[in-house]
């Protein structure tokens, strides 16, 4: 076998599994469709308001449910059938973005309005993001779990390269409804993808009956154990501050850049989306997650990011967005992926909607503040915010390596 076909066997693997190659093509047509959707709306809100603020808080309205809730909605996916949860979650995004289309050709649409549609897809997303996560683990097995992991995170930003492509060139050709009605029409490439699957395939996985105080042993079983709990704080940092691309770029184009083209921000995304293809497709090829690599990956992130943020012209701010989404990306996968393998059956969906609360549920305390710090400053000093307390998150997790092996030392001694 050459090299090249061992690469590929090794790197797509999980897509050997049917079920998941199903779920994987299904996504991909979806996920473009939402990123044409994220274009679209952030270039309709600054067109409307021509605020950082505004478009930080429609950002952060989104994450709410997930911020005060997220933790139920993790219970929900312990509870129930993971595949039956995904039908009503993506029926449901799908009506929302229908919504919002038509708001834009009756030209009915408002501030107000985008905000009670973007609050509405959080509470979507509530239920839908920790069904999808601990759903990964239902088609492809423990062995490949953090392999397809991996390759979710690839299809996901393939979606970020290919949609703010496409929705750049669709806004300025057609407008920016036709991005809301695509993204409507995407979601029924999962419902399709989901009934396809075969289920006598899925891998037996537990449920959990009805019972008090789930929640808070769910709480309680992460923060004792050191290894979830790092991860989780780490996430938390970098989701707040860092994770805020959807407020920063466009600001960044506009302000710092005098872009007025929709096409040059989609440039921006694309390039990042590149970035985090390449760095999905290593991490897909490594397969195996360490807090080692986990810093690490934090640390380069926290520098790419830095670059970005002081680039001197749009074309350098392109080029350093490839390697930090390929950062960035590889930190989030390696994160989710060993957050799942060092989980118990029984507590993976409350441990991956903690995930969804640090990763996405802190964009309204985020999104808003990085908005602010805009508004009385640049787009510049907004990332490179993020990027210092990537760095930060990067030193935290190395000295906390470094504390449990210098623990550990003593205890094989006695051993």
């Amino acid at each position: 076998m050459s090299a090249v076909a061992k690469f590929s066997s090794k790197t797509f693997a999980a897509l050997r599994v049917r079920n998941f190659r199903l779920y994987f093509i299904g996504q991909l047509i979806s996920t473009s469709g939402t990123w044409m959707q994220s274009v679209a709306q952030g270039w309709l809100l600054l067109q409307l308001t021509g605020s950082s603020v505004d478009l930080g808080f429609a950002v952060a309205l989104q994450y709410v449910p997930m911020l005060v809730l997220g933790s139920y909605g993790g219970l929900i996916a312990d509870r129930h059938e993971k595949r039956r949860i995904l039908y009503a979650t993506q029926a449901g995004a799908g009506i929302l973005a229908l919504a919002l289309g038509v708001l834009v050709t009756t030209g009915h649409v408002t501030v107000a309005a985008i905000y009670a549609m973007a609050a509405l897809l959080g509470v979507v997303n509530l239920f839908d993001l920790p069904a999808r996560q601990s759903f990964v683990q239902e088609m492809v097995g423990r062995d490949l779990i953090a392999n397809a992991v991996s390759l979710n995170s690839v299809l996901m930003n393939a979606g970020r390269l290919i949609g703010p492509s496409v929705a750049a060139t669709v806004i300025v050709l057609v407008g920016t409804a036709a991005c809301f009605y695509t993204n409507a029409i995407s979601y029924i490439a999962v419902i399709v993808a989901l009934a396809m699957m075969n289920r006598a395939e899925f891998k037996p996985m537990q449920t959990v009956e009805r019972e008090k105080g789930q929640l808070r042993r769910g709480l309680r079983y992460i923060l004792d154990t050191p290894r979830l709990r790092n991860v989780i704080v780490a996430v938390a940092v970098v989701g707040t501050f860092a994770f805020n691309f959807t407020v920063t770029l466009p600001v960044f184009a506009h302000v710092t850049f005098h872009q007025r083209s929709a096409t040059n921000y989609g440039l921006l995304l694309g390039a990042m989306g590149l970035g985090a293809v390449i760095g999905g497709l290593v991490i897909a090829h490594r397969s195996h997650p360490t807090p080692q690599l986990l810093a690490g990956l934090a640390l380069g992130f926290g520098v790419f990011m830095t670059l970005t943020a002081f680039a001197p012209s749009m074309r350098l701010a392109e080029m350093a967005l490839v390697p930090t989404g390929a950062f960035s990306i590889a930190f989030m996968a390696t994160a989710n992926s060993t957050l799942q393998l060092n989980s118990s059956q029984s507590m993976r969906g409350r441990v991956m909607s903690l995930y969804g609360v640090a990763f996405m549920g802190t964009t309204p305390i985020g999104a808003p503040l990085i908005g602010l710090i805009i508004a009385h400053s640049n787009p510049r000093l907004g990332l490179f915010v993020g990027a210092g307390l990537t760095l930060v998150t990067a030193v935290g997790l190395l000295v906390s390596l470094r504390t449990s092996v210098v623990r550990r030392r003593p205890l094989e001694a006695m051993g």
